[in-house]
């Protein structure tokens, strides 16, 4: 399978993800499909965007996109594919900050944790 170049995201995507209270990711199966969709929370830094969880499992659709490195984001009607890449807790001062702006005193009990920072995943749009 021929790997997509990345692109980065437009200031539009990057404008109706930081308005988007939820989005939905489907993580990259082994047999080329994807899993089903989950509601998650997302958050904008600059022009990059980070989802977490705050219970990191090795299922589900974190472990998935892990895995894989790859996953499809949905908001409203649009679909975009992304590569995965887990972070951790590097820049965690500046994701936990875009959580706490977006989300407030929800984002401190449970996405502003270590545990939470050491999921972070940056989505990296592909063409």
């Amino acid at each position: 399978m021929t790997s997509k170049p990345l692109r980065e995201w437009s200031s539009e995507e990057l404008r109706v993800l930081s308005d988007a209270i939820e989005i939905e990711v489907s993580a990259s199966r082994g047999d080329g499909g994807f899993g089903r969709w989950t509601t998650i929370w997302v958050v904008v830094a600059g022009a990059e965007v980070f989802v977490r969880t705050w219970h990191r499992r090795e299922t589900g659709w974190y472990g998935g996109a892990v895995r894989s490195a790859a996953a499809q984001v949905r908001v409203g009607d649009t679909t975009v594919d992304v590569t995965v890449e887990a972070i951790g807790d590097t820049d965690a001062a500046t994701v936990d900050a875009a959580y706490r702006s977006k989300y407030g005193g929800l984002a401190v009990r449970s996405m502003v944790t270590a545990e939470a920072a050491a999921s972070t995943l940056r989505l990296i749009p592909r063409r």
